[in-house]
């Protein structure tokens, strides 16, 4: 039987495991599809979205500069990834989506790694899965506030 202290050791060490694969998989999975990881991971967070997005509102979800965010939708844009859309509030201002086509070509991309996935979350019963999904939205609140703390920090506003 483990101590709770040599658990959290084992935990911290898994968690950077899966990191570092998570890493490694988003890295192939773009270099398949033709795009940058960065621009992967933008097409997967606007999935999660439930409608368009202005280009500021993805420089926060993505932790680029706002100029470095226009350029990340100028190439998703480029690649049939998303489209812009006037934002009806205020037509100077455009607003994000997934392009129809984005969705069928990372989805049947996504299509094999997410059995995969899936089956390693079959193993698990409502209570582990409860908790799993806790500890995965916990984890990336720290991860954003950690990387904001870090980035003011090499940052700092005047």
């Amino acid at each position: 039987m483990s101590t709770r202290a040599e658990r959290l050791k084992r935990i911290l060490a898994e968690s950077q495991r899966h990191y570092a694969a998570y890493v490694l998989f988003n890295q192939a999975m773009a270099d398949s599809l033709g795009i940058h990881s960065t621009d992967l991971q933008c097409v997967a967070l606007l999935d999660l979205e439930s409608g368009p997005v202005s280009t500021g509102e993805i420089a926060k979800l993505t932790g680029l500069t706002p100029g470095s965010a226009t350029r990340l939708v100028d190439r998703l844009e480029k690649a049939g990834l998303v489209v812009r859309h006037a934002d009806p509030a205020d037509r100077r201002r455009a607003l994000v989506a997934l392009a129809p086509e984005a969705n069928a070509r990372i989805g049947a991309a996504w299509d094999e790694p997410g059995k995969a996935f899936s089956q390693v979350l079959e193993s698990y019963d409502d209570r582990e899965l409860a908790v799993i999904a806790d500890y995965l939205r916990r984890a990336a609140d720290v991860g954003r506030e950690q990387a904001e703390r870090i980035t003011s920090q090499s940052h700092p506003h005047p």
